[in-house]
């Protein structure tokens, strides 16, 4: 399962207030050496001040352009901001730099004057404060919030700038243009190196047989750590700033040296290309390589086979959770803004914060980055970001690792791919040999999620089509819960036709559907959506489960299609803990009860959809006991080559026989643990825990006799009076009844039935006709007028009112809030 300040908005409710915020600040200044500290001091002002965007402009190479030193927070380009601007023009970066005094533009003014690029951002405010004395520099922060930055968020501004000291412009030449020692100095754009001595022998590099080529140096490194290395030398995606890596190079006799790279990535300016400048040092002596390097290379090896995302996901958590000791683990891929987790290590929701389990009802669980703005940070940057126990972070990073956390971005292919979340519980300080070994398994994930997705590239495809057609949550049940599972077939690019629904009904009973159309491929999958949407329609309006089937059979039929469908569905009284199960060629269900038993039930069945035109298909009644398990799949999880449909059953039966049906998303994902992905799977389970409070219902049907409406009302006293209703609540719903059931003999044909009650002290009165038309309120009445009052009177004495369609026809409701 991460805004910097429209996450402002998100967390803006949990902003620090000044006093707060120059104690945080202070603890940062007590490790002035620190390398990341500019950084950590600029994510204070996204967590205290609420900033979106927080970044320090300081003079370069150049003194007549201002650079962006450091930054923190959501991409600049999203606020139209540069990475430079020329010092003496008429931005208010350079007029604060010049002047020293702070500016605030307000919203449609990111830098108020015509260079500035607008986007499609919503409304910001922005903070342009100076670095001490003119000509230091400046701050600059953006706030989403509609407004902009407040008095407490101004104080903690300038406590800000007070707790950064002006950078100096970094450089890894001397004043003659030589490198020193062990310094570097990278062309990006051409690729050219210069390097101090100690560096070319610590290569194994003569200066004279050196010809200044960064792939030179890069032939001579692991072929394991290459993919992290090129993740820093090759930094299309990367944003200003430092970088620091361990990496091991080849040497003629003995085991490979450990190098530490620690550098920083200067923007182009006039006339010179962006630049990579920095040191590089023997950290052989710092570490214990053994143990780190085996681990390193076993995770190669598990990810030179995984073929798919999961298996990436697997060999990550092998490699990681267990030998850095660390509490949870999550691998997600970066898709848009959103986060799709892939992995998350130990499964159970309870382990997780809050956002991460936002959507874990789905069969696709992500998370908004934007609503983590730290997390969004680390991603801009494209570098690993380690947070000690007790670091001021979101509460849904936080709640990750409280005892310190990990983040590694995954860099393949020149961009940042996904991210990999590693947290503790209790203290845990990242040494350097952790620290390396996480650098070398991020960029080897990276580069494995992008063989991954090469090798189902088509699969995905399939994925995406099916979250288009498949229901995005499942509803919350009364009495039950529910989940659903989807795999597509592995077998090449074929979009499969199975599908699955959970319908709500009236007086609490729920239809759960699942089906599967015959073939792979587009039109199958078309069929699909449309069977799915017919069957719901036809369930709402209210017909009985037979019905609803033979009707969509007839439709199936008039398509004039070649294929075929079958499908299982059973309505669920909720408040009985009784059912009724329609089959159409489908397999059958299987329950597990209470006891743990399991049982493959014996309904009977139809012929597959749109077969025959004149087909049967009989309802076989279900008892469900509280803490009942039902399953409904697809045959491609109990049929194969290897195995034919009773032997799928029986497994099916014994597996969710022992299954615990606590973590019923557990049950789902063990039951489809080494699935025959040579067909398309679709699994759908339902617990049943039966009602805590069940309803009071009592029904009448009306005569068309003179006297119908008043034995509709005697009816109703008796009822409520039965029930315990207060007095003032039962004169409001005899007057309903009477309207009611008045405008449904006078404005309908056929029978007309009345419906009562009772439930968490609110009383419903419904009367079902067999006219569809449904009664409009009207807007206004005049004296001579002969009708309408009476929907007027409904709306008046009662809570809400309403019509739904039942089979043919229409109810018209009204509900009541009873006195005590």
């Amino acid at each position: 399962m991460a805004n910097v300040v429209s996450e402002g908005a998100a967390v803006g409710g949990t902003r620090t207030g000044p006093r707060r915020a120059e104690a945080a600040l202070d603890a940062l200044g007590a490790s002035p050496g620190t390398p990341d500290r500019l950084r950590r001091v600029l994510e204070q002002a996204l967590v205290l001040a609420g900033a979106a965007f927080a970044g320090v402009y300081t003079p370069g190479d150049d003194p007549d352009r201002l650079c962006l030193a450091e930054s923190a927070g959501l991409p600049r380009t999203l606020y139209g901001l540069r990475d430079g601007y020329p010092a003496a023009g008429g931005s208010p970066v350079a007029e604060v730099h010049r002047t020293g005094r702070p500016r605030w533009p307000g919203p449609g003014q990111p830098t108020g004057r015509p260079e500035a690029r607008r986007t499609a951002a919503a409304d910001f405010s922005v903070a342009v404060l100076p670095l001490g004395p003119a000509g230091n520099g400046c701050l600059l922060a953006v706030s989403e919030h509609p407004g902009g930055f407040g008095t407490d968020d101004r104080a903690c501004l300038e406590l800000v700038v007070r707790a950064i000291a002006p950078p100096a412009p970094a450089a890894a030449t001397g004043d003659t243009g030589a490198p020193a020692e062990n310094a570097f100095s990278l062309a990006m754009d051409t690729g050219r190196v210069e390097t101090g001595d100690a560096i070319l022998r610590l290569f194994g590099l003569g200066r004279d047989s050196f010809d200044g080529r960064v792939e030179t140096l890069l032939a001579r490194a692991v072929p394991e750590d290459l993919p992290a290395l090129m993740s820093v030398v090759e930094a299309d995606h990367l944003s200003i700033g430092d970088r620091e890596l361990e990496f091991r190079i080849l040497q003629p006799s003995g085991a490979p040296l450990w190098l530490r790279l620690r550098g920083r990535l200067l923007p182009a300016a006039e006339g010179s290309p962006a630049r990579l400048v920095g040191t590089v040092t023997d950290a052989s002596t710092q570490r214990s390589d053994a143990t780190d390097v085996a681990r390193v290379q076993r995770l190669a090896a598990a990810l030179a086979t995984a073929g798919t995302v999961q298996d990436v996901g697997r060999a990550v958590v092998a490699a990681l959770r267990e030998p850095l000791h660390a509490d949870r683990l999550a691998l997600a891929e970066l898709d848009g803004d959103r986060l799709v987790v892939t992995v998350l290590d130990p499964p159970e929701p309870e382990a997780w914060p809050e956002l991460w389990r936002t959507e874990w009802r789905t069969e696709w669980p992500d998370a908004p980055v934007r609503a983590m703005p730290t997390l969004a940070a680390a991603l801009r940057e494209g570098r690993a970001r380690i947070w000690p126990a007790g670091s001021t972070l979101e509460p849904a990073l936080a709640g990750v690792g409280p005892g310190g956390l990990a983040v590694l971005p995954l860099p393949a292919g020149g961009r940042v791919a996904g991210a990999c979340l590693i947290g503790w519980d209790r203290p845990h300080d990242v040494g350097p040999d952790e620290r390396a070994l996480l650098t070398a398994c991020a960029g080897l994930t990276g580069q494995a999620l992008v063989r991954a997705h090469a090798f189902d590239a088509e699969h995905e495809l399939v994925g995406m089509l099916q979250r288009t057609l498949l229901p995005r949550r499942l509803p919350r049940l009364p009495g039950a819960v529910a989940v659903a599972r989807y795999l597509p077939t592995t077998a090449g690019l074929e979009v499969g036709g199975d599908w699955y629904d959970v319908i709500p009904l009236a007086d609490n009973h729920v239809a759960f559907v699942i089906g599967d159309v015959q073939g792979h491929n587009a039109g199958a999958a078309t069929l699909m959506g449309q069977m799915r949407t017919a069957l719901r329609a036809y369930a709402v309006e209210g017909h009985a489960p037979d019905v609803v089937v033979a009707r969509a059979n007839r439709l199936l039929l008039d398509m004039e299609t070649d294929l075929f469908a079958t499908c299982a569905y059973v309505d669920v009284d909720m408040e009985e803990g009784t059912a009724w199960c329609v089959r159409a060629g489908h397999p059958q269900p299987v329950l597990r009860h209470p006891d743990g038993s399991a049982e493959i039930m014996s309904a009977e069945g139809g012929p597959p959809l749109g077969v025959l035109g004149q087909a049967e298909f009989p309802m076989t009644p279900l008892r469900l006991r509280p803490g009942t398990v039902m399953a409904l799949t697809t045959d491609g999880l109990v049929e194969s080559a290897a195995a034919d449909l009773d032997t799928g059953m029986a497994r099916l039966a014994r597996e969710l026989s022992a299954a615990d049906p606590a973590h019923l998303g557990l049950v789902a994902d063990a039951l489809l643990t080494g699935a025959h992905r040579g067909d398309d799977v679709a699994l759908l389970l339902m617990r049943y825990d039966g009602l805590a409070v069940r309803p009071l219902r009592e029904s009448w049907t009306v005569w068309r006799v003179p006297e119908a409406v008043r034995h509709a009302r005697r009816f109703t006293r008796r009822t409520l009076r039965t029930w315990g209703v207060h007095q003032g609540t039962l004169d409001a719903a005899l007057l309903v009844v009477s309207e009611l059931v008045t405008n449904a003999l006078v404005h309908t044909d056929g029978q007309v039935r009345l419906d009562l009650s009772l439930v968490n002290h609110r009383l419903r009165l419904a009367v079902a006709d067999s006219s569809p038309r449904s009664p409009v309120k009207p807007t206004s009445i005049g004296w001579e007028a002969t009708g309408g009052r009476g929907i007027l009177l409904v709306d008046a004495v009662s809570a809400a009112w309403g019509t739904v369609p039942v089979s043919g026809g229409k109810q018209v409701w009204a509900d009541l809030v009873p006195g005590g």
